[in-house]
């Protein structure tokens, strides 16, 4: 820490954090979580909005200026546009947004808009239902994520980010369809490459999909054209067809390390502030913020 900012160790300014507020999810994507799930958090274990907004304040006192409300899956915890509320009334926060599988996204994307959520994530692996039942196994669950996704348009989130987990034998003969999806709509539709977790080390290596060989493919189709951001806050590099509405994003973090742009850390559903999103390194808040302790000295 520098000057009461947030200073890492290669000397960037760290002013984008991500808050889990849940670790469940009403989805078994194969590349995130056992069907069986996990051995959730009990409710007491949760922080409580009150406790993630007096976090958020603390640390906009250090140079926090950006949050992205994550999961498990958000939309699963009890009125989450009420800490939507409570962190978009902080006046130094500059960005507010939210990472969603979009199943229960038709019923709350009002109230999350005027709560104050200014842009959406959206995971969506495949444009086919039988695969979108496959890989989230839930069978149904297609329809309702194109359901939360025109009812965020209708909301008037724009653009929306949609993001795709690339998976062969899955979905790779689908990256373009996904790619001319942006000349219709103003998405920026991103392929992520899939990376190992302790919930698909069971997935063959073979699968994985570089972004490489998704862009390879989509030029096929046409040329493309690299666009210059911002679009928020991320790793993503963006390309687009030529007067489309639309972009074409790449995340990289298997073939091209983005740790180098880096610029965010974790808080978890239980209190544990993370600096790298996939290290193990973590400091407890939740404990020293109950019993009444100074949170900067942690």
């Amino acid at each position: 820490m520098t000057d009461s900012a947030m200073i890492d160790q290669f000397g960037r300014r760290v002013e984008y954090l991500r808050i889990s507020v849940t670790d469940k999810c009403n989805l078994r994507c194969v590349y995130c979580m056992p069907m069986e799930g996990l051995p959730w958090l009990k409710r007491e274990e949760l922080l409580s909005y009150e406790e993630i907004a007096q976090i958020v304040g603390t640390m906009t006192d250090m140079g926090l200026r950006r949050v992205r409300i994550t999961g498990g899956e958000p939309l699963v915890r009890k009125d989450l546009p009420d800490l939507v509320s409570m962190i978009s009334e902080v006046p130094e926060i500059e960005d507010l947004s939210l990472s969603t599988n979009a199943v229960l996204l038709a019923e709350k994307a009002d109230a999350l808009r005027n709560a104050g959520i200014q842009r959406l994530n959206v995971s969506l692996d495949s444009l086919r239902a039988d695969r979108v039942d496959s890989i989230a196994r839930r069978p149904g669950s297609y329809p309702k994520i194109m359901e939360g996704l025109d009812a965020a348009a209708a909301a008037g989130f724009a653009p929306i980010k949609i993001n795709v987990v690339l998976i062969r034998g899955q979905n790779e003969d689908e990256i373009e369809d996904f790619a001319e999806i942006t000349r219709e709509r103003p998405w920026h539709v991103r392929f992520i490459e899939m990376m190992p977790t302790g919930a698909n080390l069971d997935l063959s290596a073979n699968q994985f999909i570089s972004c490489t060989e998704a862009l390879r493919r989509i030029e096929r189709i046409e040329s493309i054209e690299p666009v210059q951001g911002p679009f928020g806050n991320g790793p993503a590099r963006y390309y687009h067809f030529k007067g489309a509405p639309g972009t074409i994003g790449v995340i990289t973090p298997m073939s091209h390390n983005y740790c180098d742009r880096c610029n965010r850390m974790r808080l978890t559903a239980d209190g544990q502030l993370r600096p790298c999103l996939f290290g193990a390194i973590q400091t407890n808040l939740r404990d020293p913020l109950r019993a009444g302790e100074d949170l900067v000295r942690h």
